[in-house]
This record gives C-alpha cells, structure tokens and sequence, in this order.
C-alpha cells in the first residue's frame, strides 16, 4: 500500500486534464504524447510512427531498482494515455527475471485505485486477471530464463491508466560478477523512459560495467551469466546513448533516459532490449560479510585466493538423432575448449548414448595429459547422432565409473566428483518414468559426487532434469533453442570448473539463531558465492560466534570469529540510509518511487531471509518423496509467498478490474463509503460471530485460502468462539490517536502521538512478568485537504510477543495475520478463522478486526481499517484496544501499559491576573496541563469525552518520546528507567 500511497498524488495530476483528439499524418498533434523534448525537434519519421499508433500511448515508463546488500528491489511506473473517445484496451506487459518474485501491483484508473491481492493457488489453476506466467506450467518453455507479467485493462475513453509494479531479485554471484539486468521492451515508443539504478554495498563495489543494450527475445541473468567468460565483451564497452554513472562514497547511482528520438535511432519497435550492470565487490579472505538489521542477520561467505581442488569429472553427452546439425556443432566446439581448461590433477572421462552407451575410456578415469587431452578430441571429434535416448542407462554408467574410481587407490579424498550433463530430449529408450529414473540416480549416486545437468531446445523435461541435479547436490541449467549452445556450455563449465571448498558448513552460535536456510553445502565454486540467512532469536547478546568449516584439497579449513551484532546493526542500518536517500532523491523517476523502495528496503535483511526460504521450500517440495512430505513444503512455501507478498508457483495475484460502459466512460463507483468499510462491531461483540459470514476451512492443503500448519501449530476452529467480551476504552487508533481509561477515577485522558513513518512504538512492556510485549509500526500518509499537519501516521503492523510459558508471536497488518510458534501460519484478515496454539489465540471476524488471547487473562483486539478504492490520504491501518489486562503485572509499562494500575486526579491551577482556572491532571505526583476533548473510538462508532494532554503527551508519560522507540518490531527490551514503582520524571 505505501508505493501505491506515495504515488497517487503524482499519477492523478496527469489524468485530469481532458487531451483533445489527436490529429493524423502532417498535422499531428504531439501534444497528447507529453514529450520531454520540443516539438519541433521530433523527425517527421517519428511524429508519423506515434500518429498511426492505434493502441493507449505509453506517455511514461519509468523504472526505479536500488540494489542492498545484492538483494534488489525494482519498481515499474507506466502511464498509458487512451487519446480516443472510445474505450481502448491496454496491455501493460513486463519482463521479470525468472529467479525474482513479483511482490506488489497497482493500477489506478479514472483516478481509482485497484490493488492487487496474492492468494494461494487453487488446485486447478485459472487465469487470474492479473499475473506473471505461471513457472510450474510447463517443462518446455522456450524462454525459461524470463517471465512477462501482464495485465490487459478497457481504459476509457480520454482517460489515462497508471501500472505500479514491484518485484525483488536476489543477485547470484557467477564467474566472479554480479549481473542485474533490466528488460526495456515497451512495445513501442516512449515519450518519457527513465531507468535508474542505486547500487549500495556494505563492502566496496569494484569494477562496475554497463554493457551495450543487449538484444534477444529475453532478459534475466540465469542462461546469460553462463556466457560471460565466453561472449566477448569489450574492456571498457561502450556505454548506452544517455547513460549517467556516478559514485559518491560508494553509492553507485546509473541512469538511462533516452528522449523518442534516441530511443527511435535504436529502433522503432519499442524493443530496446536489456540494460546490464555488472559489478563486484571487495573481500577479505575470513567468515565473510555478515549484515544484521531488525532482528535478522544475512551471511555473505565467498572465500578468494584458495588453490583449486583436483576434480573427477565425466562428460554424459547426448547423440541422439535430434542432436543433428547445429546442436552437436556447438556442443563439440564447447567440449573441444573445455579440455583446454583441465587442470593437471584432473580426471575425467566421456560417455555419449542413445540407443547405446559408449564409453571412451571404459572402466576408468584418465589424468589430465596431451595424450589423453587428444584422444578425448578424437573421440569428440567421432561423435555422430543417431537412434533414441536412454537417459537412465547413461546415469548408471556414468555413475558407476565415478563410484569405481573413487573407491580405487588413486582418488584423492579431498577431490571434488561430478557428472555433466546434457540432452536435448526426453527419454525414450530403456526407462522412461521420471520416478524411476530419479530413484535409480539417487541409489547409484550414493551421495558420492554432484550431478549437474544442461537442457538443450523445447523439447526438453526440464522438471527431471532439475529434480535430479537438486537430488544430487547440482545445479540444472537450460539453453534455448536459438542460442548460442558452445557459449552457454563453456559458460556453464566454468562456473563448476574451479572447485575450491567441499564439505562446507557454517555453523552459529547455539540458541542465538534459528530458522536459519541452507548452512550445508557440498562445493563452492569460485567465482560464486554461499548465501545464508536466519533469525536471531536473542538479540540482547552482544556477539555471534560464526564457525566456518571446509575442505580444500588435502587439507581441512576452520574459519571462525565473533561478530559485534550492535555494530553490524548500526553499520546496515547507515547504508540502508545512505540507499533510500539515494532512491528518494531521483530526479527523472517519480518521487514517490523512490520514497516507496526506500520504505520496503528497510526491512531487507528479513526480505533475503523471506526469499531464500521460499526457494529453499520450493526446492525441498521439488525433490519430496512422499506426498506427505511434498504438502508440508508446499504449506511452508504458501505460507512464506503470503508473509512476503510474493508472487511464486504456488500463489497467484489477483486484481479486479474497472468496468467501462459502452460509451466508453467508466461506471460509477460502488456505493460503499469508507466509514461503512471501517466499522466495526458494537463493542461488546467485537470478536463476535454474524449468520453471513462464511467461514475459511484450513485444511492445510494447496487451494485452499490459507495454508496452515493446522496438525502441528494448534486447533482451528470453523467459527470465533461466540461470546461476549467488553473491553476498555484503553487504546492507540486513527492517527494515532491514544485513549486511557481510569475506572476507578472514573476519567478517560487521552493524547496524541506524532511520530514518524518506520518508527516501532512500544505499546504495552511486560516482558519480565507475564512475558507480553506489543509493539506497532506506524506508516505515513499526506495528510487531507484543509489539514494544519504535514503527514499523518497510522499503524500499518502490531506485533503481540509472548515469552511464557515458550516464545510465539502474532503479527497482524490489514491484509494478514502472521502466527508463529513452533511453526508459522499465515492468515487472510478476509477470512472468519479462529486458531489456538495453547501460548496464544488468534480470532478473525473477516475484514472487521482480530482478537488475540494470552494464557486466558490477557487480550487485546485490533480493528481492521480498510479501503476499498483510498484517496490519496487514506491508507489501510490498524487500530489497538486492551480488552483484557488482568494478566499483565503491576510493572506492566509502555505507552499505554504504564496507565494500567495508576490512578489520577483532576485539578484546577488558579487563575493568574485574567486568566480563567486551568484543568490539571495528577499523575504521578505530576501536574500535566489538560484540555476538554471529545474523541470518536471504535471506527467511529462511540464518543468518549476526555482530558487531552498536549506536546506528545509531555509530563503525561514517564520519560520522552524517544524512550519508546523500539529498534525492531520484536524488541522486547525493558524499559529504560527501571520499573514502574521506581520511576520519577
């Protein structure tokens, strides 16, 4: 909601003016295409390629990435203008790379808004309005290393149509470099593209390239980093027309904003192709770089200057008749250079089948000499395709020389083993079932060695050849058709062609991590890197202990150190700063692209931990051996794309669509006011329970609206408990505006907070006793036309952290509920759920509010303020209210936990000269000047009057605003002064 928030005022100025109907041929008017340079300076060339364009014109693409820490966060702005009276249809379409997650889309039309929405996938997948290809539809796909969100939406007539898309990408580092790619194909041309890039690293970025716009059907770094030792690529090539690179301490900022006639002199197509920055970083030879932020730690480890490990290697290459002519051309020439790489202490051996397995060296693997290195070309040279495919004969051959020779007297047992290989096909000769070939590869693999396999063209099974590299410890590669195969080959080989660990782990220190990913890894590469994230669990401890473990050739390697985590939080945090200064301050993009990436990045350490999850439980889901096995990792995998928005296989986005009548206007917009939106229940019912609302079933399987770890994490229930709960006036709402009620001095104050958007507010401290914290994130909005304020702030998420009797929490925002004990469940705030997970209970009356329950003694309910189609000021938020606090101790403190079990009085300061007697609230042995109020609670539906506190409610809390600032949103430090019995202002 914030990128569509901080952009909505920039995208509605454009819509509403009413552009004239365009003229044609020499009379056309350019006005319509909101050129960034003089009319009179467009080619009579160009103005008639933009007068004959019958589709909405794209009057701007601009695309914002700023890259942390090489996790890269990228946001798409186009507006698309329909000149004609008519409605038009407009595509919006996108290429992704394949490895990034889609993780927000906006339209806005006519001036509304419509908000995209992931959901898990159904069992039988539909076609969604709104979606990126789906990844799992087929094993062929001709361009697997790229997907193309699209989005095709009726604009009326005169109208104009603004598309916000937001994706994230973790870079992989292959052959020493890192590559971000950006496709800019809009189809047409542009009056105003603008690409702007900020690249931020916590160590120095070196040898930063943009390479000339490549062309190609596709973008995405997974095939074309293959080929970057292969493709010829100048020293220093030159760069783009319009290219800007500028570096100021580290902040590296690219741009690319080639006005319609730059853009026209590349081509008139509107396919300009891919932007590609490739760059690298410095490090030392040590545990690696280690960045911790908000409760959450990501581990860089890519170790230079070790000596390479002697591999085994054998080459399974496929001569089927379907590897006539081009194919095996290129896969020749890549072998022919691959043996000039071998190293001395080097094995390898070839294998080629078909119908038949041949094999140049039976029973063996040769060492590295030029007597071998020519027989091998010969043997090469020879290869002639002809007859079937028998895949399953080929990896038990392959399989069984390894094996043999690692058993023999001449392996090395620090070498690294592994099979290459590659095929153009399915199989069709001998066994031909997946399931069976997989099982005979794992039972023949032995988990000795790697498998890593290559597909060649469309006709290829794509999910074999990926489960049995993921089985077996490798990676799978494709090649299109039309690509360069020797290129990609030769690239692939020399990514695993220079082992220099085996048997790596990394461990942390115990009790201070968890949910930590993949911390086991059978080779590292070089040129590549580990990547690992978690969990910190204690985040008072001062260090973390990180031990490295590995082998390098004939010797064992230990790496260990204690990281300062106060340091490394301090040190992300001042360049997560440095980068959404940065992104804030583009000058071509919108503004509030920049402002809307910066907000998200913040939290980015945890987003790496949310995406390498992801593709952790996808990979476990891929290579399951039971059904059983297979569903918990599709429930894991759902339920992390739901925490994190992603768009992934198992999930798609759904968004509605404007509806245009027939003359070509759109229709009115539906009769639900915001305040209708927002109510809620009377308080006395509001965990309660409606005859129309229809209840989520969580059955924990794929399809349904939530997965769940509904067997391991608790009960769920169809219904909420029915039963009547009062609770307390005491609460945080609106902007935030903070009510505390004193029974027993039968008083009610209240006070505002004007904080700033990202600030953590502590709400309610009593960790040490009953072991509850909550705390609330607040996120910023303009404030209303006529307002006095700037900004206003709302609480976008509350998080509730239990201790005892074991630690769990639930984190709630307007869309979601997140329950996390043992394991996590996420939970749509639409659907009417309640789950118990004996530390905490959470209960949904769907898209009204959330009751959670503690031990039975304790519980708060949070109201659920939604939009449907928001103004630019209105953002979905979250209201507090205490329904039960008997179970929180005496020494309870925060914003509103402090009031819980003190007692006030009200009194009059007299009146000085003339000046009329002035209310007084005693507190605390404090006297805090007051004024009368009257304040709306429960989504309007009741007044309280009450004693206003002016100046952030100075003198009315102990200490200052800033003592209630949390660093993160699971901060359960104690408050800073002592208890409450013990403080004094």
């Amino acid at each position: 909601m914030l990128l569509l928030a901080l952009l909505l005022r920039f995208s509605l100025l454009g819509a509403q003016g009413q552009p004239e109907e365009p003229q044609f041929e020499d009379d056309v008017d350019l006005s319509d295409f909101d050129l960034d340079i003089a009319p009179r300076r467009v080619p009579r060339q160009v103005k008639t390629i933009l007068a004959k364009e019958t589709k909405p014109l794209i009057q701007e693409l601009s695309i914002k990435t700023t890259i942390i820490s090489r996790y890269a966060f990228t946001a798409v702005h186009c507006a698309m203008l329909n000149r004609h009276s008519a409605a038009s249809e407009g595509v919006f379409q996108f290429q992704i790379p394949a490895e990034a997650y889609v993780s927000n889309f906006t339209m806005i039309i006519g001036g509304r808004v419509y908000q995209s929405e992931v959901r898990p996938k159904e069992k039988r997948v539909k076609q969604e309005n709104g979606k990126a290809k789906n990844k799992e539809s087929s094993d062929t796909s001709p361009e697997p290393e790229v997907e193309v969100f699209r989005m095709a939406v009726n604009i009326p007539g005169k109208n104009r149509a603004i598309f916000l898309l937001m994706y994230e990408e973790l870079l992989q580092r292959r052959l020493g470099r890192y590559e971000h790619v950006t496709s800019l194909r809009p189809l047409q041309l542009v009056s105003r593209l603008n690409l702007d890039v900020t690249i931020v690293d916590h160590s120095a970025i070196t040898d930063l390239q943009v390479l000339p716009l490549r062309k190609g059907k596709s973008s995405g770094s997974a095939n074309t980093a293959t080929g970057l030792k292969a493709s010829k690529i100048p020293a220093k090539p030159e760069l783009p027309i319009t290219t800007v690179i500028k570096n100021e301490r580290n902040v590296w900022k690219i741009t690319f904003s080639p006005n319609i006639v730059q853009q026209a002199k590349i081509t008139t197509s509107g396919i300009l192709g891919d932007f590609v920055i490739r760059y690298d970083v410095q490090r030392d030879m040590g545990i690696g770089d280690i960045q911790v932020l908000n409760g959450h730690f990501v581990h860089y480890f890519a170790p230079k200057d070790l000596p390479a490990v002697p591999k085994n290697v054998v080459f399974v290459i496929d001569t089927s008749a379907s590897m006539l002519g081009t194919k095996i051309r290129q896969t020749k020439d890549a072998l022919f250079t691959i043996l000039r790489d071998l190293r001395p202490g080097d094995h390898f051996n070839f294998i080629s089948f078909s119908n038949r397995i041949k094999v140049w060296q039976p029973n063996r693997l040769v060492p590295v000499t030029p007597l071998n290195i020519r027989d091998a070309k010969k043997f090469i040279y020879m290869l002639m395709p002809t007859g079937g495919t028998n895949i399953d004969d080929a990896i038990q051959t392959g399989s069984s020389l390894l094996r043999d020779y690692l058993s023999g007297p001449d392996s090395s047992p620090n070498s690294v083993s592994l099979i290459i290989f590659l095929t153009d096909g399915r199989p069709t000769v001998g066994e031909i079932q997946s399931t069976s070939i997989l099982g005979n590869a794992r039972s023949a693999v032995q988990e000795k060695f790697c498998i890593f396999t290559i597909g060649i063209g469309n006709d290829v099974d794509y999910r074999l050849l990926e489960r049995m590299a993921l089985d077996n410890c490798g990676m799978m590669r494709r090649i299109r058709e039309d690509a360069d195969a020797s290129a990609m080959l030769k690239g692939f080989y020399d990514e695993i062609g220079t082992p220099l660990l085996s048997d790596i782990r990394v461990n942390y220190t115990e009790d201070s991590v968890s949910y930590v990913t993949q911390n086991l890894f059978s080779n590292y590469f070089n040129g590549s890197e580990i990547i690992i994230a978690g969990k910190l669990t204690n985040q008072s401890t001062e260090s973390l202990r990180v031990q490295v473990t590995a082998s390098n050739n004939d010797r064992s390697i230990i790496l260990e150190s204690d990281v300062p985590l106060r340091h490394r939080q301090i040190e992300t945090e001042k360049h997560v700063k440095a980068a959404t200064a940065a992104m804030a301050a583009g000058a071509k993009t919108p503004q509030g692209l920049g402002i809307a990436l910066g907000s998200i990045a913040e939290d980015f350490v945890e987003r790496v931990w949310g995406f390498l999850s992801v593709k952790e439980e996808l990979r476990s889901r891929l290579r399951s051996q039971t059904s059983k096995e297979r569903d918990d990792h599709t429930q894991q995998a759902t339920n992390l794309s739901l925490t994190y928005n992603f768009l992934t296989p198992l999930t798609n986005m759904v968004v509605e669509k404007p509806e245009v009548l027939a003359d070509g206007s759109m229709a009115p917009a539906p009769t639900v006011t915001p305040a209708a939106v927002e109510a809620a229940s009377p308080a006395n019912d509001l965990p309660g329970d409606t005859d129309d609302e229809k209840p989520e079933k969580l059955d924990g399987k794929p399809g349904s609206q939530t997965s769940s770890q509904s067997n391991k994490i608790g009960k769920v229930g169809r219904r909420p408990v029915k039963k009547s709960i009062t609770i307390s006036k005491t609460s945080a709402d609106g902007d935030p505006h903070f009510v505390v009620e004193f029974p027993l001095s039968k008083l009610t104050v209240c006070f505002n907070i004007n904080g700033e958007p990202g600030h953590v507010l502590r709400l309610v401290s009593d960790h040490k006793h009953s072991g509850v914290t909550v705390n609330g994130k607040l996120i910023g909005a303009p404030a209303p036309p006529g307002s006095h304020k700037q900004q206003r702030t709302y609480f976008s998420t509350i998080t509730i952290v239990a201790d005892h009797p074991k630690r769990a929490y639930i984190e709630v925002t307007p869309k979601k509920v997140i329950l996390d004990g043992r394991d996590r469940i996420v939970l749509p705030c639409h659907s009417t759920v309640t789950v118990d997970s004996g530390v905490l209970s959470v209960a949904i009356v769907g898209n009204l509010n959330v009751t959670v329950t503690v031990g039975g003694n304790i519980s708060f309910v949070i109201l659920l303020h939604q939009y449907k189609n928001p103004a630019p000021y209105q953002r979905d938020h979250l209201g507090f209210y205490i329904g039960n606090s008997k179970g929180l101790s005496r020494n309870c403190h925060g914003l509103l936990g402090q009031f819980l079990y003190e007692e006030v009085g009200l009194a009059e300061l007299p009146a000085q000269g003339d000046t009329t007697p002035s209310p007084v609230l005693k507190v605390k042995n404090r006297s805090v000047p007051v004024v009368h109020k009257s304040r709306r609670i429960y989504s309007g539906t009741q007044s309280v009057d009450c004693w206003f506190a002016r100046n952030n409610a100075a003198k009315l809390i102990d200490g200052q605003y800033e003592d209630y600032l949390m660093s993160h949103m699971f901060d359960t430090g104690d408050w800073p002064q002592g208890t409450n019995s013990a403080r004094q202002l």
